[in-house]
């Protein structure tokens, strides 16, 4: 089960390009996702409703999409509006139709009851549009549950294991860091740790080679269902960064979209950021491989767990106290769903 009065990632703005018709699970859904000739973003059911062939595989005409298995054509509402050789078109010969909004980088979805989408509760990642911030977009496929992806960025702490040798930088993380207490807000949380007197991580050390001792900090929000938002940064020890004072900094601003695709799949959508004023595209690309190293040693963590858990479905998973933020944002994603069948 899904939330489904909610905003989600479908697609990164720039894959609508050149006339692509992108067929796309998501919540168990197939969706035909498009980019009309006025412009416009257009999400349909990825299914002719005359004989299930998928309209991912038809052709792109002005801002309907026709159907290259009988010919039917489909405008942006997923109303039938042509038929070759029939002049009567039947009311309903229509798929669903989905409301989406185009931020600019990001497609938005909303896969619920569209009376109730409001836009201004899309959730907000300013540095994708402030010219100061410089990343490269990308994606990635999960054979897991969103769930499971959500827990691992929930704590931050799997930094220290998973990523000892790219992301992390030492164990020691997880034992010297220092968490400010969480604050529980009505749509997620939001937690900030600190690792004081500390080397610089391998893929921060690639292209910054003047810091040695660094005091770290990661603050992180994540929303329901599935968003991760990181403010993160480096700054000589001893500089006094905990009081306010930034000179020196070395900063990052991430963000991690978990759409489902299936019960036990994920589209993840992510970018990593950075505002230094010299050689921007060679950072850019070096943080873009090194987050996509540490991506793919989660990706093996994750996937192998869920064969672990789909394996023996009696397992119950049991808390430590590290996971008081994933344990909140499961609750509210459970009472999000509950509400929503109650309102149903």
């Amino acid at each position: 089960m899904f939330m489904k009065n909610c905003w989600y990632v479908a697609a990164w703005s720039h894959e609508l390009k050149d006339n692509a018709l992108v067929g796309r699970t998501l919540l168990n859904e197939k969706v035909l996702l498009y980019r009309g000739h006025d412009d416009n973003v257009v999400a349909i059911e990825d299914r002719c409703c005359h004989r299930g062939a998928p309209l991912s595989l038809g052709r792109l005409e002005g801002n309907c999409v026709r159907c290259m298995y009988h010919g039917l054509l489909f405008d942006g509402t997923g109303a039938c509006i042509q038929i070759p050789g029939q002049e009567r078109i039947a009311p309903n010969l229509k798929v669903k139709s989905y409301r989406v909004v185009d931020g600019g980088r990001l497609v938005w979805i909303w896969m619920g009851d569209p009376a109730l989408a409001d836009e201004s509760t899309i959730p907000d990642f300013p540095y994708l549009k402030d010219p100061l911030w410089h990343g490269i977009p990308d994606y990635l496929h999960y054979d897991a549950s969103y769930l499971l992806i959500a827990d691992n960025l929930a704590d931050l702490n799997h930094i220290a294991y998973v990523h000892t040798n790219t992301l992390g930088g030492s164990e020691k993380y997880a034992v010297e860091s220092e968490a400010a207490p969480m604050e529980r807000l009505d749509d997620g949380f939001r937690l900030t740790k600190w690792h004081m007197n500390t080397d610089l991580p391998p893929f921060v050390r690639k292209f910054e080679r003047k810091v040695t001792k660094v005091d770290r900090w990661n603050t992180s929000q994540m929303k329901v269902p599935g968003y991760f938002f990181l403010e993160s940064g480096f700054s000589p020890a001893g500089t006094g960064i905990r009081e306010g004072n930034r000179e020196g900094v070395i900063e990052f601003r991430n963000f991690q979209a978990m759409t489902p695709e299936t019960d036990g799949t994920t589209h993840f959508f992510w970018v990593y950021m950075h505002n230094r004023t010299r050689d921007i595209e060679r950072i850019a690309h070096s943080l873009h491989d090194s987050i996509l190293e540490g991506f793919h040693e989660d990706k093996v963590m994750i996937e192998t767990q869920q064969k672990v858990l789909d394996a023996d479905p009696s397992f119950k998973l049991k808390a430590i106290a590290s996971d008081a933020p994933l344990s909140h944002l499961r609750w509210l994603i459970e009472k999000r769903i509950r509400e929503e069948a109650v309102a149903a």
